[in-house]
This record gives structure tokens, sequence and C-alpha cells, in this order.
């Protein structure tokens, strides 16, 4: 049996108001989904997206958990773990 995440306790942020992402608004690049650090609150694309600034943030800053901020999705990605831990409940 594959352990499961031990990283849930660290989330510290769960919602934003923002609804793009930051990076690539800076660069004046599109994205594709985004999703939101449960650690500092960056809200940053996809892997499906070019820049993959969710994968680049969790890299420069060791932030393990991101959640999905599409309408209608819950879920939570443990980027250390490699796995998705949980949903959000509402």
């Amino acid at each position: 049996m594959t352990p499961g995440c031990t990283h849930l306790g660290e989330a510290r942020i769960l919602h934003t108001p923002i609804d793009y992402c930051e990076d690539c608004v800076k660069l004046g690049q599109p994205w594709v989904h985004l999703r939101l650090c449960l650690s500092c609150g960056h809200v940053g694309c996809c892997d499906s997206s070019p820049n993959r600034h969710a994968s680049k943030h969790f890299h420069a800053t060791g932030h393990p958990l991101v959640r999905s901020i599409e309408p209608g999705e819950t879920w939570i990605w443990c980027y250390r773990d490699e796995i998705i831990v949980g949903e959000l409940e509402s």
C-alpha cells in the first residue's frame, strides 16, 4: 500500500478572487487552466498551459499543495507525493 500525503495540514489558503495566471498576464501569454497554491495563494497555470507556472512555483518555493480553481473542480494535488489528496469541501 502506498502511503498517503502528509502535507494537507500545510494548507493555509483555500479560496481566491483571482481568476487569471498572474505570471502569464505579466508575459502577455495564454493559459489553459488555473491552480491555487494552498500555502501562499499564488495563482498559476496548469501543466497543459505553455508556461506551466503552477509547477514552476512549486519547484521555486517547495509549496506542495495546489487546488484547481476551475468551475466545478474541487480536487487538491500534492506535488511532493504526486497524487490527488482530496477535494475541497463546500
